[in-house]
């Protein structure tokens, strides 16, 4: 019948090797139009340097972009995922030119039954380093995958 929950269980607490990710100027500039926040912050360097940060800031979210690298024999399917819930703890702001660590564990595995039939909730966390080893961001989220599908044309 496809997945189950026990093909997850195993990679419980198993964390990818952590990837480093530069922060560029480009890219913050990018991300705050593309999520069409217009704080100065994160796009002009002048605004920037007279902050307290001295430099430019990456949005909240920004972090979404990095690479997390890839959690050991994980392979998530690529049809009946939904995305259930994220959440954030930001411990210091991303700026430009940093470089940062970031990896990911699944840490969880629930089955539950539902209207729509068998659903396999995932709980996903997130860590973001910078190069002291001093956290910057944790993050959680919440992946739903539906064994027997979605798709309303089966």
């Amino acid at each position: 019948m496809g997945v189950d929950m026990h093909d997850f269980l195993p990679l419980v607490g198993v964390w990818s090797e952590p990837v480093k990710n530069e922060v560029e100027k480009g890219a913050i500039r990018k991300f705050a139009q593309a999520i069409g926040d217009d704080n100065p912050l994160y796009s002009n360097e002048e605004a920037a340097k007279k902050s307290r940060y001295g430099r430019l800031v990456a949005p909240p979210t920004f972090s979404r972009t990095f690479d997390y690298g890839r959690i050991p024999n994980l392979v998530l399917p690529t049809a009946g995922l939904i995305h259930g819930e994220q959440s954030y703890v930001f411990h210091r702001p991303i700026l430009a030119g940093d470089v940062l660590y970031a990896s990911q564990a699944l840490v969880d595995v629930k089955e539950r039954s539902g209207k729509l039939g068998r659903m396999i909730i995932l709980l996903f966390s997130y860590k973001v380093e910078n190069e002291a080893g001093d956290l910057v961001q944790t993050a959680t989220s919440t992946i739903i995958y539906r064994p027997e599908g979605g798709n309303s044309h089966d």
